[in-house]
């Protein structure tokens, strides 16, 4: 407990966790249940191409989302690029600067333009109207992201790519296992793609997913992922190697039979943060609403430093010396990373809130490594700094720290 300044560790005190804490450390379920799976594919000696795991974790993956196809991949960047071509996607195509920037990778590796839309500063996602604004002739698509698991507004987004006659993608890398409206995400769209990432609370090690309930679209990615094989030495399409090794897919189905499990300490930590964080001055929780599933994978906050007295990042600074190591996203916004800040040197003007909110958003530690007892803890020393959060940035100001 914090009663003074000196007490923080960033002044010297000891720091309120001796482990350190991390934002998306790898849950992992039934090690023992991994393992005897892993011994099952060694005895099999079939390692990769469409073996019995992939197979298996395929037909529960569509069953779980309720969609016609899943295609599992080696990661989700390289699902989101076989999409994109899939979809024949070129020229321009909308897309959330607010993001990880896999998304407008995926497209500029292929030499399709990324255009940079606003967001919803309530939801986070990609805003519908800004689209419109963004359509020129050279437009093919538009990617919507369901930033923190929570659904992007896919009714407008699929009314506007009907109506301009625009393919439509989800980046659903967040959002595995939540739903919309009572369909689980997965099925909107012409396409959706999951990570299956170490760090996401559902992993693979290293893995994604596409999901489609279009026949033709799901052969296509089948043919693209495996060099575009078609039976045994017969190449009928451009393809690359996009496949799923069967170790990662058994890491898929241990992970499946602990989801619930997953899902409930997320739910619980995230609820024990609402509580703690309740009537915080300058501290926005992120909410999830309605009757619909989530994850709950990210707890996320928003930070208005003239209310709160001290800004995110001095925050952080004093946090990571507590050794908990919440982070930013998606900072600083891909528009102003690399090719892009070169190509579209201006493109803040048509971010404002993506340029706002990059500087408030940070992320807190949560997931099957983090107790109930740490989320306290972590709210109790939150709210020490916030209370203090003058004082201790002029502190910081006075030692050159910040």
């Amino acid at each position: 407990m914090k009663t003074t300044c000196s007490d923080l560790a960033i002044f010297g005190g000891v720091p309120a966790f001796s482990d350190t804490l991390y934002i998306g450390r790898p849950n992992i379920g039934d090690s023992s249940a991994f393992l005897a799976k892993a011994s099952e594919i060694l005895d099999r000696r079939w390692l990769t191409n469409n073996g019995a795991c992939v197979q298996e974790f395929e037909a529960r993956l569509s069953s779980l989302l309720g969609v016609k196809h899943c295609i599992v991949m080696c990661n989700a960047t390289i699902a989101l690029e076989i999409t994109i071509r899939a979809l024949g996607m070129s020229g321009e195509v909308i897309v959330p600067s607010f993001t990880f920037i896999a998304t407008p990778h995926s497209l500029q590796w292929q030499q399709i333009t990324p255009v940079f839309c606003d967001i919803d500063p309530r939801t986070h996602s990609i805003d519908p109207d800004r689209v419109e604004e963004l359509i020129t002739p050279r437009t093919t698509g538009i990617i919507g992201v369901h930033v923190w698991g929570r659904p992007c507004d896919t009714g407008r987004l699929e009314e506007i790519s009907r109506r301009r006659n625009l393919r439509l993608l989800f980046d659903a890398a967040h959002a595995f296992s939540c739903s919309h409206g009572g369909r689980m995400i997965g099925g909107f769209g012409d396409a959706e793609v999951f990570s299956f990432h170490a760090t996401k609370f559902f992993n693979t090690f290293e893995g994604g997913a596409v999901t489609t309930n279009n026949d033709e679209l799901a052969t296509r990615i089948r043919l693209m992922k495996n060099f575009g094989f078609s039976g045994y030495d017969n190449v009928i399409y451009i393809g690359t190697n996009g496949k799923m090794s069967e170790i990662s897919a058994a890491m898929g189905l241990t992970s499946l039979d602990h989801l619930d499990e997953f899902i409930d300490v997320n739910r619980s930590n995230y609820q024990a943060y609402s509580v703690g964080l309740a009537g915080l001055p300058g501290v926005r929780l992120f909410p999830f609403e309605g009757t619909d599933r989530y994850n709950y994978q990210y707890v996320v906050l928003e930070i208005d430093p003239q209310v709160a007295g001290i800004g995110r990042d001095t925050l952080l600074k004093v946090f990571h010396a507590e050794n908990i190591m919440a982070r930013k996203y998606f900072y600083p916004g891909c528009h102003r990373m690399e090719p892009y800040r070169s190509y579209f040197p201006h493109a803040d003007l048509l971010l404002p809130e993506t340029e706002g909110l990059v500087c408030r958003v940070m992320l807190l530690p949560t997931g099957t490594a983090v107790s109930g007892n740490d989320v306290v803890r972590i709210t109790e020393l939150l709210k020490y700094v916030l209370h203090n959060g003058r004082e201790i940035t002029q502190e910081l100001q006075n030692r050159n720290l910040c």
